[in-house]
């Protein structure tokens, strides 16, 4: 038994870390006192930015201050990461982690961090399928007739994507790994300038992404032959998964939120727990699905493991398309 003496020494001793938990704990709790900066690689109006917005509102509203979309394009995502990756670790960044952030681990070259491992998993939103898509002179009706198609004219369709290095370009890459097929790639300045030579009939197929492709589906201008998400979509239940066809096919974006690896734990889990209960929100739910994907709620931690298995898979893929950015 602790003498009187050394029971009082013992607890100076262990004041101070119970006085800084204490304190983490309150701060944790106040959280947030000023504005947030929820960072975007991605220009204002398109379905990310939406989505970052979306959830960032709500946030302000609950948390009493502003989460404030500064969007940060270029470089394909990476000027908007590493802004996060070098902001101070105190909650007060936050990324809008998708998909490019798991390719450009493997397509750059000369990253100066490694996402992996500088970027903390705060909280997952949604995954959005991309829809493949052909236009009206391609014969084929479903998935399985689009592979015949393609081995009896091997090279001679054309596949348009927004770009090299994309999910829209690698969802079509991972296509030809999974079948040997072979297509041309083509790859535009974003989804527009492809989607109006899909329709004037100048490129044949994309894997683009639902927001942007299926009004043009809807209206019949385009057909959809199946969506990349391992199961078919709310919004297109009558196109099935690509997977039905083509087993263990799944190239779906998974969309999120992290922060710099340094940042505390408590405020991790503040936002975690917020961010579930804003995704939870009949309303929320509503305007996701919209946007292609439903809400997924989970911890840090599952989001995290999906980040480093989302990573994995595309390294794979741009690894098999030879793909490299300097």
């Amino acid at each position: 038994m602790l003498s009187r003496r050394d029971a009082i020494v013992a607890f100076s001793i262990g004041l101070p870390a119970l006085v800084a938990s204490t304190r983490r704990g309150a701060a944790a709790l106040e959280y947030p006192t000023r504005p947030v900066r929820f960072v975007v690689g991605y220009p204002p109006g398109g379905a990310t930015d939406i989505l970052a917005r979306l959830v960032g509102q709500r946030l302000s509203e609950r948390l009493g201050q502003q989460f404030v979309i500064e969007n940060k394009p270029g470089a394909g995502n990476n000027i908007a990461t590493e802004a996060v990756v070098n902001a101070e670790g105190d909650g007060y960044t936050v990324l809008l982690v998708n998909p490019a952030n798991y390719i450009n681990a493997t397509l750059y070259a000369n990253l100066k961090f490694n996402f992996v491992r500088d970027i903390v998993a705060v909280a997952s939103f949604n995954r959005v399928p991309n829809v493949m898509t052909v236009n009206k002179d391609v014969p084929a009706k479903n998935v399985a007739e689009f592979i015949a198609y393609l081995k009896d004219n091997p090279g001679k369709i054309n596949m348009a994507s927004s770009g090299n290095g994309t999910s829209v370009h690698l969802s079509g890459e991972m296509f030809m790994a999974m079948t040997g097929t072979k297509m041309q790639h083509v790859p535009y300045r974003g989804a527009a300038p492809a989607i109006t030579d899909m329709l004037g009939g100048q490129v044949q197929v994309i894997f683009d992404n639902m927001p942007s492709i299926i009004q043009h589906i809807r209206s019949g201008a385009l057909r959809a032959l199946g969506v990349t998400t391992a199961e078919r979509s709310p919004q297109l239940p009558d196109v099935q998964a690509i997977a039905e066809t083509v087993p263990g096919y799944e190239a779906s974006a998974l969309f999120g939120m992290g922060a710099p690896k340094n940042a505390p734990k408590d405020v991790i889990a503040r936002l975690n727990t917020e961010i579930n209960a804003i995704l939870a929100e009949p309303d929320m739910r509503k305007r996701l699905v919209e946007l292609g994907g439903e809400p997924l709620i989970q911890s840090p931690d599952a989001f995290g493991e999906q980040i480093k298995a989302e990573t994995e898979k595309w390294k794979e893929v741009v690894e098999f398309a030879g793909l490299k950015v300097e």
